[in-house]
């Protein structure tokens, strides 16, 4: 199959990092030919250091477009926008043109790909169309945790690569060693006797207003020796250093698949956004998840919905919802927009994490800091860490069972292009 897929860089690396995900394994598995138009190559390149910044480049079978530079608009049969974003105004005209062709009417594939939520109002309007007054038309597809939805980006031989990483700890250390840990932190993650127990190694990837300094202080002075690894980028103010217990190692900013041994490898993740929560599920560890800021609390809805939809025990739960910060500033123009909109509209607008004020150093109520503190000193006791693995594993496990996203869609697009009267195999190569 053809498409076209569009992905606008709002988020930094979570919008980019899903639509190549999901671009590789549609090629890769499913045998699509796909032109990914990107309008931010920086933050592409970061995931992927293959990246350039030219205006057209091929990477995998993969044709790689930067959107401001592109001059060829010609739509392909299927179009794909992440997380629903707007597309070029001269694209969406050919497409009009197109359809109106006396002679053809061929009419484009139209999806709009959606935010991740457990909310239960997605199973509703998974796979819905939206209609448009210029004549065109689009479906929503929503990516989720059940079958009623989209499901989740795993790639076939995801779970078994895991498996084999986590079972080779000479890999492992070969691994973390080259990503410049001090030999001390080494040491204490890979101890020369068994009598001796090996240090936790914890992995921080968040926004820059949750309570790390609290987070810190309580793997400081735990009983278990931590190793904890901040990526470039992420709180720059704390150094590679040993405080107590704590071994602070700063890491490189790591492309996607390296990332993936990160999160198979540590005992515990913080993750955040959308392509980091769905890799910290498939590697089967306890993980804290930062859901993208929105405005009036919105994030922390979806983040209680996706707890529910768990079943993780209350105390874990509550460390999550205590290291979400709620809102700071409201924002009048996406009111608005929800405001103007008919109620699936408005439901599909706030799937979308498309407030920016997630990187700011908004300062964390004390209240919170000192709640998350004492939640999280509870569930690093050994008997409460190991519950947490336990469920950790199962519900990896039990989404494992669910269709992928890419096969998903797949199957979406051949179910709708074969209703069209014009359809033919040959238009979509």
């Amino acid at each position: 199959m053809h498409a076209d897929i569009f992905c606008r860089v709002v988020d930094n690396f979570g919008d980019i990092g899903v639509t190549w995900r999901l671009v590789r394994q549609l090629q890769r598995e499913h045998d699509w030919r796909v032109r990914l138009w990107v309008d931010d190559l920086n933050s592409f390149q970061r995931l992927e250091p293959r990246v350039s910044f030219a205006a057209t480049q091929h990477i995998e079978g993969i044709e790689i477009i930067h959107w401001p530079q592109s001059t060829d608009f010609t739509p392909a049969p299927i179009v794909i926008a992440t997380f629903s974003c707007d597309l070029p105004d001269q694209y969406v005209e050919n497409m009009r043109a197109q359809r109106n062709q006396a002679a053809a009417r061929l009419e484009c594939l139209w999806i709009n790909l959606e935010y991740l939520s457990a909310e239960d109002w997605v199973e509703g309007c998974h796979g819905l169309p939206s209609l448009r007054t210029d004549g065109l038309s689009s479906y929503f597809f929503f990516p989720g945790f059940t079958e009623q939805t989209g499901g989740l980006l795993r790639e076939t031989a995801l779970i078994a690569q895991r498996n084999a990483w986590q079972i080779d700890r000479a890999a492992q250390r070969a691994f973390l060693e080259k990503l410049g840990l001090s030999p001390v932190a080494v040491a204490a993650l890979f101890p020369v006797t068994r009598d001796q127990p090996a240090a936790r190694l914890v992995n921080l990837f968040c926004y820059n207003n949750t309570p790390v300094a609290s987070l810190i202080e309580v793997l400081r002075d735990d009983s278990r020796p931590t190793v904890l690894l901040i990526p470039e980028g992420i709180h720059p103010q704390y150094a590679s250093g040993h405080q107590g217990q704590l071994f602070i190692e700063r890491v490189p900013f790591l492309p996607q698949t390296e990332y993936d041994k990160i999160l198979w490898t540590a005992d515990l993740n913080f993750v955040r956004g959308e392509d980091s929560i769905v890799r910290g599920i498939w590697a089967g560890k306890p993980l804290i998840w930062q859901i993208y800021p929105q405005t009036e609390n919105t994030h922390l809805e979806k983040l209680r919905a996706w707890l529910a939809l768990t079943g993780l025990p209350e105390d874990i739960c509550n460390v999550m919802m205590r290291w979400n910060p709620e809102s700071t500033q409201s924002d009048s123009a996406a009111a608005e927009k929800c405001a103007a909109a008919a109620e699936l509209g408005r439901q599909i607008n706030l799937s979308g994490y498309k407030n920016t004020n997630c990187d700011s150093d908004t300062p964390v109520n004390r209240t919170q800091i000192a709640g998350f503190a004492s939640a999280l000193q509870r569930q690093l006791k050994p008997e409460n860490f190991l519950v947490w693995q336990q469920h950790a594993h199962r519900f990896c496990t039990s989404q494992t069972a669910q269709t992928d996203l890419a096969t998903a869609l797949t199957t979406f697009c051949l179910s709708k292009l074969s209703g069209q009267s014009k359809f033919t195999p040959e238009r979509l190569k």
